[in-house]
């Protein structure tokens, strides 16, 4: 089966690369190109192609924003991104919507070829320098969310500033340093999303914490 493309590129030279490169073998029939994202949308759904070999920096509209909004129209349609860059800030976005590969231009002919065939059965196929930050995204662990919940100790220190203690009274309580007691006000502070003491009580007693 002839596989259909679009070419999606600002650069006239790298179009014409690239139906160089397709056009004189069977297996393809270059449909049509586009200078930019809106264009490649439009002409990509009008042509009915299989597959769109997508720039992502481009003016008037980036590969991203056609990729998803090719994702909402046309979602059969394969999405093979070919770019210079590859940095997360161009791959993740690329990927995430809804892109089914990811080349670098200077990918010998062959291997283009085979990544055209893969997209089209709907195999991902990714630069390794891509599968690299992918995976290295991927086995980093997001950051730990912050802590909302009070201590105990903490919880100790807001009875007493609710009970009008200045923060000397309530360290002698407590038996602690009177810097100590002013640590623990500016963690409920950022737990309870407030700025002040007076502040800070009214979001206990309306969270429930003080009784």
């Amino acid at each position: 089966m002839t596989i259909r493309l679009l070419i999606v590129d600002d650069h006239p030279v790298v179009r014409d690369g690239l139906r160089g490169v397709f056009d004189g073998d069977p297996g393809f029939t270059v449909a049509g190109e586009a200078a930019d994202g809106a264009e490649g949308v439009d002409r990509a759904v009008a042509l009915a192609v299989d597959v769109v070999l997508m720039d992502l920096r481009m003016p008037r509209m980036g590969g991203v924003e056609a990729i998803r909004l090719l994702a909402g129209r046309a979602p059969a349609i394969r999405v093979l991104v070919l770019t210079t860059y590859d940095t997360d800030a161009d791959v993740l976005p690329a990927i995430e919507a809804g892109a089914t590969g990811y080349l670098l231009k200077d990918a010998p002919r062959e291997e283009l070829v085979r990544a055209v065939h893969a997209a089209h059965r709907g195999e991902a196929v990714l630069a390794p320098t891509v599968a690299s930050r992918i995976l290295g995204h991927v086995r980093t662990p997001a950051p730990a969310a912050p802590e909302t919940t009070p201590t105990d100790r903490e919880l100790e220190v807001l009875r007493l500033v609710a009970a009008g203690t200045t923060n000397k009274e309530a360290a002698r309580r407590l038996f602690i340093s009177e810097a100590t007691v002013k640590t623990h006000l500016l963690h409920l502070y950022a737990k309870l999303g407030v700025r002040d003491r007076a502040a800070a009580v009214a979001a206990a007693y309306k969270a429930g914490l003080l009784g």
